[in-house]
């Protein structure tokens, strides 16, 4: 590979690692083309970049973005990287599920929102809400008050009406 191709190599995972929200790197070695593939899709889905480069290029695409200090020493081995830009966690979803089915793929590291976490924690994230969830629950919060105000403001009429009616019985009977 020239050094041109690896500077613009570089200069590409630099720029992902800069706009993404959240980032996995995983082994991915005894998986088959065919789960990749598999993966791949689902990453789609998503809008997650999935991405294999070499460890190198990582590190030195890393070492020019600071904060990055854990993941550059777990880059040993056979590294896959998935670039979230919309929501952090939902690489994490798809990839725990894939482990869950096929068993070979090993997180090494999770970045959340430029925090850094040991691959372990990719059950604990994976159980965390998405964006769109979050989304709902607060609208969702939001909506009760309101909901409420209208369900009493309705109660105050029906009584109202209910009172009338029953003055209107007594005067008549």
């Amino acid at each position: 590979m020239k050094r041109s191709e690896k500077e613009q190599i570089i200069a590409e995972v630099k720029e992902k690692i800069e706009r993404a929200k959240g980032m996995y790197f995983a082994d991915f070695t005894g998986i088959t083309v065919e789960q990749v593939t598999d993966l791949r899709r689902e990453f789609r889905k998503v809008n997650v970049d999935y991405r294999v480069v070499k460890n190198t290029l990582v590190r030195k695409a890393l070492e020019s973005v600071t904060g990055y200090d854990k993941v550059i020493e777990k880059l040993v081995g056979h590294t896959a990287i998935a670039f979230s830009y919309d929501d952090p966690v939902a690489p994490a979803k798809i990839m725990k599920k894939f482990r869950d089915k096929h068993e070979k793929l090993k997180v090494k590291v999770c970045v959340l929102e430029n925090q850094v976490f040991d691959g372990t924690h990719l059950n604990d994230i994976a159980k965390l809400p998405s964006r769109s969830e979050l989304i709902a629950g607060i609208i969702g919060s939001i909506q009760a008050p309101i909901s409420g105000v209208v369900g009493a403001i309705n109660a105050v009429a029906r009584d109202l009406v209910s009172v009338i009616d029953a003055i209107e019985k007594k005067k008549a009977a």
